[in-house]
């Protein structure tokens, strides 16, 4: 491929670079057998004229487009990072603010849920406007958001503040996995999503070590006063070396969609939150929201599609055309159902039933979220090589395996033993990440890579949130019934947590089964990336 050419020769001819593609697009096909002699038939298209230009090669990306990627790679570690550091956190902000779990857990379940809200919008955000600026957008967003949890005086700014903040991490993560698409050509995409693996996994390695060690010592503040000044000096950096990769095109922004949205995604989680609540009409305020939450996903869904037919839709479901892409999304959404649900839910059974403090808990998390990081890059090469069956089969049963092992887990459980069991579910979701990143993606056109990441990432986040909230609520609803008929904390937490984790263990089930029907997508001829 040529990156740059100032005039071309077609056959025994020579045109202008405009003429047959703009640059950075130029592709070798055969000339017209009307036009030239056979001999000239025979030879490439695109000869380069000009030597002073840089020439890439096919399987690699340039130097720009590397430090742009490594760029959003250092943005999504920063949100991670600063999502992760809640699941430790909450039984500390419970404490301090005087709240009970089932409310505690929206300062995750809120995040997500912003995120779900955010995300199916950046199909269009990516389309309508460039790299740079979205870029920026979302890093400022993140840091307001990192400064009003950093000064707030309680929980209600405490939890707007992490709305302002999903919001910018919302946009960071389709943005990434697109230009990675568009850019990454198929051969090395495995590779490079391997590299997200990396990141995505170190970061919740380092998080919760972090919170705990800053909690037994310091406020809860300073979660945010450690996680702000690497936000500013990420978006120091992204104002001098960001640079634009997309094209972008005028499009009309469907306003109706985005409150349709809002209910149905959120109003699936909230109405789950409420069951097993202690406030009085839980259980009916969580049936009204979720029966809200169907009438608007379906009015959504409507839309979109009727908005399709004129390439208007906020998110273009045609995605699901795609059987590969529609399996691999299934999948991705069982197991970040079970990931989030376990993450938050496995400090409150380390520190409330095994007693366990926060730097303790953290770092029996620590072992399998490095081991997940160091492995991701190995993930990436084995997929490129062997496609997603070779991972994805034996990755989702040791997720599933593990999730049943925590169901038997009780207040004398030795922690060395939920360590190993970790470590076995951490190696299993990295074995599966990165192929179903990569297979559900590349199962699509590319004028979808943006509308496809948006559906990935917002039924990522609805089913982590959703999973949040149901093993939340599980365990504390089993929490309050013990104590109320005179069982110790550590008794009743033991039973919550069991049938919690037993309910996550039957749901990802469906992953090992689904894992089967998963291949590799051909991305090879007319629709393989280009340079931009």
């Amino acid at each position: 491929m040529v990156a740059r050419a100032r005039e071309c020769r077609v056959g025994p001819r020579r045109y202008p670079e405009s003429s047959l593609r703009r640059a950075g697009e130029i592709r070798a096909v055969r000339p017209l057998p009307f036009l030239f002699s056979a001999a000239d038939q025979r030879s490439p298209l695109v000869a380069v004229t000009d030597a002073s230009t840089t020439v890439a090669s096919p399987s690699d990306v340039t130097r720009e487009q590397s430090r742009v990627i490594w760029l959003l790679l250092a943005a999504a570690f920063v949100a991670i990072l600063n999502e992760t550091t809640m699941g430790i956190a909450i039984p500390h902000l419970n404490a301090d603010l005087g709240l009970p779990p089932e409310l505690g857990q929206w300062m995750t379940s809120a995040f997500m849920l912003t995120m779900a809200v955010v995300i199916p919008t950046t199909g269009f955000l990516l389309q309508r406007f460039t790299t740079r600026q979205i870029f920026m957008a979302a890093m400022i967003a993140f840091s307001m958001g990192t400064l009003i949890c950093l000064l707030a005086p309680g929980f209600v700014v405490l939890l707007a503040g992490r709305v302002v903040q999903a919001a910018g991490t919302g946009v960071l993560l389709p943005l990434l996995m697109t230009t990675i698409m568009e850019v990454v050509p198929p051969a090395s995409r495995g590779r490079m999503m391997g590299r997200v693996g990396m990141v995505i996994s170190l970061a919740p390695a380092i998080g919760p070590v972090a919170a705990g060690a800053v909690l037994d010592h310091l406020s809860w503040r300073w979660l945010f006063g450690i996680v702000l000044p690497i936000a500013l000096v990420a978006l120091a950096i992204g104002t001098k070396w960001m640079t634009d990769l997309n094209e972008t095109r005028r499009l009309r922004l469907d306003v109706l969609s985005i409150p349709l949205a809002a209910l149905g995604f959120g109003g699936i989680v909230f109405g789950l939150s409420q069951f097993g609540g202690e406030a009085s009409g839980a259980v009916t305020a969580g049936v009204v929201a979720l029966v809200v939450s169907i009438v608007a996903l379906g009015l959504f869904v409507w839309r979109q599609l009727v908005l399709a037919r004129a390439d208007d839709a906020l998110l273009d479901l045609r995605v699901f055309r795609s059987a590969n892409f529609t399996v691999s999304v299934i999948v991705m959404s069982v197991l970040a159902l079970s990931m989030f649900g376990t993450l938050t839910l496995l400090p409150q059974y380390l520190q409330n039933v095994v007693g366990l403090d926060a730097f303790e808990s953290g770092l029996t998390l620590l072992p399998g979220s490095i081991l997940m990081g160091v492995m991701a890059p190995l993930i990436g090469r084995i997929y490129d090589a062997r496609g997603p069956k070779t991972l994805l089969v034996p990755g989702t049963i040791l997720v599933a395996g593990s999730l049943f092992f925590y169901a038997t887990v009780g207040a004398h459980t030795p922690w060395w033993v939920l360590i190993v069991v970790q470590t076995v579910m951490s190696v299993g979701l990295a074995a599966s990440f990165t192929p179903l990143f990569s297979a559900s993606l590349g199962s699509l056109d590319r004028h979808l890579y943006s509308h496809g990441s948006a559906v990935l990432n917002t039924l990522q986040q609805v089913a982590g949130a959703a999973g949040v909230a149901v093993l939340t609520v599980t365990y504390a609803s089993l929490l309050h019934s013990g104590a109320s008929v005179g069982l110790d904390i550590a008794s009743a937490g033991a039973s919550g947590a069991r049938l919690a984790f037993l309910i996550a263990a039957c749901i990802s089930l469906a992953a090992v089964v689904l894992s089967f029907f998963i291949r590799k997508p051909d991305e090879s001829g007319a629709d393989a990336p280009v340079g931009h």
